[in-house]
């Protein structure tokens, strides 16, 4: 009875302690819909996606602050290769994103270590 104690007491002391030194996967702020999908974090250890709506001559824009860690981004519409690809990006930029065919387009963002925020918006020119 008494190693019985004692050994769970070892195990759950094992959980507590290996639970401590785990890396959160997301410490932030998310905002999605069609038109925009706005990313702030102080911790981004993961990948997250969303879906924008863009038609032809329309943009998506993008402005990525890295304050430590890197990203990787890519933006594609299903079933095509992707518009923009970019891995291990460690410095801050922002760039855009010429739409020709009207449709949907997702943006995977893949955060290791990452500081910062990562925000993409559909703009549109004209009338549609």
């Amino acid at each position: 009875m008494r190693t019985a104690k004692y050994l769970t007491g070892a195990v759950l002391l094992i959980i507590s302690l290996a639970a401590c030194g785990s890396t959160p996967a997301f410490n932030g702020s998310r905002t999605g819909n069609d038109e925009q999908f706005l990313l702030d974090y102080t911790m981004f250890n993961t990948t997250d996606s969303q879906e924008l709506t863009a038609q032809a001559g329309d943009q998506i824009r993008a402005d990525i602050t890295v304050d430590g860690g890197e990203l990787s981004v890519q933006i594609q519409k299903e079933g095509e290769e992707p518009l923009y690809s970019g891995d291990g990006i460690v410095a801050s930029c922002d760039f855009a994103i010429g739409i020709e065919e009207s449709g949907t387009y997702t943006i995977t963002v893949t955060g290791d270590k990452a500081e910062g925020s990562a925000h993409f918006e559909v703009v549109s020119f004209g009338s549609k």
